[in-house]
């Protein structure tokens, strides 16, 4: 794998009760995933133990799918300043994910219809072998528009906003 880099943070972290089961590190059970530029997108690099396997010694394929979408939304995120609900998402799964064994999942922007977003996901292992790959279309969301289903307060409202138009894409895109 390649250097490290300082991780993005994303702008739902602004939240003090962020919980998001994928990138959140306030969730004790979930993956904790960070996220870094990369000269096509955004990165994220992983190592899963037991406790999120399905047969012994292997990644429940749910997680890759997990994995995917996180990296794929927070990718729109900090390029567009919006959020966005996955729509859909196709997975291809090349070969079993490794309980133990150190990833690397790499988010690209796609083109697409302009009031949709399209993106793309790939999971490599340490020597750069393909994994598994997804592609997603999302639909991005107003605060406003959501805030009730999201159970956001104003408070909560203006901290994302904030943090949504204080952003650094990736890369500077």
């Amino acid at each position: 794998m390649t250097e490290d880099l300082a991780p993005i943070q994303v702008p739902w972290s602004v939240l003090p009760d962020y919980r998001c089961f994928g990138c959140s590190p306030h969730n004790p059970g979930g993956l904790r995933l960070t996220f870094e530029p990369h000269p096509e997108g955004v990165r994220t690099r992983f190592r899963l133990g037991r406790a999120f396997e399905s047969y012994p010694g292997v990644v429940h394929g749910g997680l890759v799918g997990v994995i995917c979408d996180e990296a794929m939304g927070n990718l729109i995120v900090l390029t567009h300043g919006r959020s966005a609900f996955t729509v859909s998402m196709r997975l291809r799964y090349v070969q079993p994910l490794l309980v133990d064994r150190p990833y690397q999942a790499v988010a690209r922007l796609r083109d697409g219809a302009p009031e949709l977003v399209h993106a793309s996901a790939e999971i490599a292992d340490d020597e750069g072998t393909l994994v598994a790959a997804a592609t997603a279309v999302y639909q991005p969301f107003s605060l406003d528009q959501t805030r009730d289903q999201l159970r956001l307060d104003d408070h909560d409202v203006a901290l994302l906003t904030d943090a949504l138009s204080t952003r650094t894409p990736p890369n500077g895109a």
